[in-house]
């Protein structure tokens, strides 16, 4: 979904010089008594001087070519992953840079510093999931990231730099090497380690949109899935508002559906809407914070007896309650009609309640029923008892009225074209089946 690391551009292969406050000695002038000769000094300057990025690349491969053994051989493949960063040649960076970092010992702290932080950067900006060495490639470059965290810890602190310069300098380079240590983890299906090593990444850039998502895609892998926390960070990277912001939030409400399916899916954003503001406020999930599972919601149904009353009893109750009811489909709903509209579509207000003596006093209404297709519905009298299946949309708590669509009226309970306005059938007493069993 989201390849790119958010921090590019070539002039941040300078994090590890800025980290010495000077060149790397790896990187030092050729001595007076050289190990080369001046042909190869001349045609190694001459392609580490040339501005033309691909004639300097044409050139290296001719100093390359004549003097294959040359003790110059480092400098140039350093010139080499600095021109094919530039050119955006992120394959070829690190061809060149795992060619310095061969040299192992015989590369200085800061020297190797560089060649893994360009490195890691090339790897992020050119790393494709689908690759036929995918895996070999995150393989080699949780390595490459994890040493970069080490060497970090060995470069010496420069005279004339403050304890907390030198910390500030080093948050960068730590941030982007855990980040990589984790993204490689996750394609290896470690999903513990990815996790540690995105925490990590966040604790020196709390605001790195993308490792909450990828963090959040970490906590979603593991088995059993960690929801709450997947949920969280998620939710985190969204409110960031990072790159590919529309994407994260899609597969957030995705993975919401998933977990939950929740028949009205209005409530569901309702619930990523309010997930998001909360994360946006914290980094760190509130341990009461939780979201209804579908086992949930399947639970609160086999245990509600009359959903109504619960509703009408408000709180937490309440909220599970609507949620495990919303856009289901009732049969056989009861009640008394308070008031018809005879429009296109019909609708009829209707009370329903626990007794049918409490149905009959009724005199306001606590449903909205929307009939669809039944023209002849409009024959209902006021006062009339009624029976439908409908699929419940929606409720107001105060004053108190469940809403319902696709409403369909038991014939029995439509009147006779011929009857009169105002007339009842003799003998009829509001059904007492309530909705929800």
């Amino acid at each position: 979904m989201i390849r790119k690391w958010m921090i590019t551009g070539t002039g941040l292969i300078s994090m590890a010089l800025m980290l010495c406050a000077c060149a790397p000695s790896g990187w030092a002038a050729p001595q007076e008594k050289p190990a080369y000769t001046m042909a190869e000094y001349n045609a190694y300057n001459a392609a580490a001087g040339e501005k033309n990025p691909e004639q300097r690349v044409k050139l290296l491969d001719d100093f390359v070519a004549k003097f294959p053994s040359s003790t110059l051989l480092p400098f140039a493949y350093r010139v080499y992953y600095k021109t094919y960063d530039e050119l955006k040649s992120y394959p070829k960076t690190i061809q060149y840079a795992d060619k310095l970092l061969a040299l192992g010992d015989k590369l200085d702290a800061g020297a190797k510093l560089e060649a893994l932080y360009i490195r890691t950067l090339a790897f992020n900006n050119s790393f494709n999931e689908k690759a036929p060495d995918a895996k070999e490639q995150a393989t080699r470059a949780r390595q490459t990231a994890l040493e970069g965290l080490q060497v970090l810890g060995q470069v010496p602190k420069p005279e004339g730099v403050t304890d907390a310069q030198f910390e500030e300098n080093k948050k960068v380079p730590t941030v982007l090497f855990n980040y990589t240590a984790g993204y490689a983890a996750l394609q290896l299906k470690d999903y513990k380690g990815a996790i540690d090593s995105f925490k990590a990444a966040l604790a020196g850039d709390p605001t790195g949109a993308v490792t909450y998502f990828r963090l959040g895609v970490a906590y979603l892998q593991m088995d059993p899935p960690q929801y709450m926390d997947g949920f969280w960070a998620l939710a985190r990277s969204v409110a960031l508002k990072g790159p590919g912001e529309a994407q994260v939030r899609a597969y957030l409400r995705n993975q919401l559906l998933r977990y939950q399916q929740a028949a009205c899916e209005k409530l569901l954003d309702a619930q990523m809407n309010e997930l998001i503001t909360l994360a946006a406020g914290s980094a760190e999930r509130p341990d009461t914070y939780k979201i209804p599972s579908a086992a949930d919601l399947q639970k609160a149904r086999e245990e509600t007896t009359n959903f109504i009353s619960d509703l009408r009893a408000g709180g937490e109750k309440a909220k599970l309650v609507w949620l495990a009811t919303c856009g289901l489909e009732f049969p056989e709903v009861a009640g008394k009609v308070i008031e018809v509209n005879a429009a296109d579509p019909v609708v009829l207000k209707v009370y329903n309640g626990a007794t049918p003596e409490e149905i009959e006093a009724a005199t306001t209404p606590n449903m909205e029923v929307k009939i669809e297709g039944q023209p002849e519905a409009k024959r209902i009298q006021k006062d009339d008892p009624v029976q439908f299946s409908a699929t419940l949309v929606g409720y107001d708590p105060d004053p108190f009225m469940l809403h319902w669509e696709k409403a369909k009226v038991n014939r029995e309970f439509i009147p006779e074209e011929k009857s009169q306005p105002g007339s009842k059938r003799p003998g009829r007493r509001p059904p007492t089946k309530k909705p929800g069993r």
